[in-house]
């Protein structure tokens, strides 16, 4: 008891010198405790978070475009079937590009998106249709050639015509799960985009819900930053892009971001403390990333290695688990049927086969 009693007297005599020392000290005992304040408080809400969704039935799903899968020297409705029959994919997020969709003005051509359609009906599989100018894939924002020169004033009309008749001729398909709207529409430092008008948003959410009352549409955080998004439009759900190793051209070297699972759990839990709406993964890392803007056709698989591979996969679905979200859709199912016939490397393909299957046992 003497000995305890000595240590603690002896703890607080130094604790006292310590705070008795000039000011810088008594400084970065206020920010430690502070960050430690902090994080606790953090870690806390993330901990709530995970344990109020663990309910929830857990959906896995990917990524299909069809122009990506091509530009990888793959057949688009090969890869599609790949993906429903073989590795079990039964949730979708699909792309409605407007330069492809509507070539010339006026003319709209939905023979593309309704093929797609068609095979996820067929699996009883559902989609989640991105919508808008900015959609998923580079250059992000896919303006038609006719409408590149006119201002906006011009074009916004007719992008508005064309997202009402999306929405009209897919918004009875058994399919249609939700919308995404614009996505990662505030993100400036990504993409060939120069138009990020909040009042476009807004017109653009309201356009949406008013011809399609039934199916929530889900607006994307602009990045990983803590915050919450109070401004308008306030979505039916928030989405997030999640990504961990990636080429930086800073330090001409592979760059793997620090955040734990909790961290995301975090944002989507205070999210929900201050908005009642929930969040998913909308775009988890689960492809390589390529050094110095190569295409992936340009890279060895021994450098594809590098920053993604089946190892990594395992892990990557593991890590978006952590998150407590129970809504996640990978990114790179035509880079895993790429791998596959293309490169001739299953790896890939098998460890996303592992992951869908075992998805299924958990809804």
């Amino acid at each position: 008891m003497r000995k305890l009693q000595s240590a603690v007297r002896y703890t607080a005599r130094h604790a006292a010198n310590f705070w008795r020392k000039n000011i810088w000290h008594k400084v970065l005992v206020v920010v430690l405790a502070i960050l430690l304040v902090c994080i606790g408080t953090m870690y806390g809400i993330a901990r709530w978070y995970i344990a109020s969704e663990r309910s929830k039935p857990f959906v896995l799903g990917t990524s299909f475009i069809p122009a990506y899968a091509e530009s990888l020297g793959l057949n688009a409705q090969e890869t599609m079937d790949a993906l429903l029959n073989d590795v079990g994919v039964r949730h979708f997020r699909l792309v409605s590009y407007w330069d492809q969709l509507e070539p010339h003005k006026g003319q709209y051509d939905f023979s593309l998106l309704d093929w797609q359609f068609k095979k996820a009906e067929a699996a009883n599989a559902k989609i989640t249709l991105s919508l808008g100018l900015r959609q998923p894939r580079w250059p992000e924002c896919h303006m038609p050639s006719w409408a590149a020169g006119e201002s906006q004033q011009q074009w916004q009309p007719q992008l508005e015509q064309f997202i009402q008749a999306t929405v009209n001729r897919y918004k009875n398909s058994p399919a249609l799960d939700s919308y995404q709207l614009e996505n990662e529409f505030f993100l400036k430092g990504f993409g060939t985009c120069t138009n990020w008008d909040r009042s476009r948003l807004v017109s653009e959410y309201n356009l949406v819900k008013a011809a399609d009352p039934n199916h929530m549409v889900i607006v994307s955080r602009s990045n990983n930053a803590i915050g919450w998004p109070v401004g308008d439009p306030q979505p039916d759900e928030f989405g997030i892009s999640v990504y961990k190793r990636v080429w930086s051209p800073i330090t001409h070297g592979y760059f793997e971001y620090p955040f734990p699972g909790w961290y995301y759990a975090f944002l989507a839990g205070w999210q929900k403390i201050f908005t009642g709406k929930d969040m998913i993964i909308h775009e988890l890392q689960a492809e390589a990333w390529t050094p110095h803007g190569q295409t992936m056709a340009e890279t060895p698989l021994e450098e594809q290695n590098k920053s993604f591979d089946a190892k990594r996969f395992v892990t990557r679905v593991q890590y978006g688990k952590a998150t407590g979200m129970r809504e996640i859709y990978l990114w790179g199912g035509e880079y895993w049927y790429y791998r596959l016939a293309v490169l001739h490397d299953r790896t890939m393909w098998d460890a996303a086969k592992t992951a869908f299957s075992q998805a299924c046992v958990q809804q």
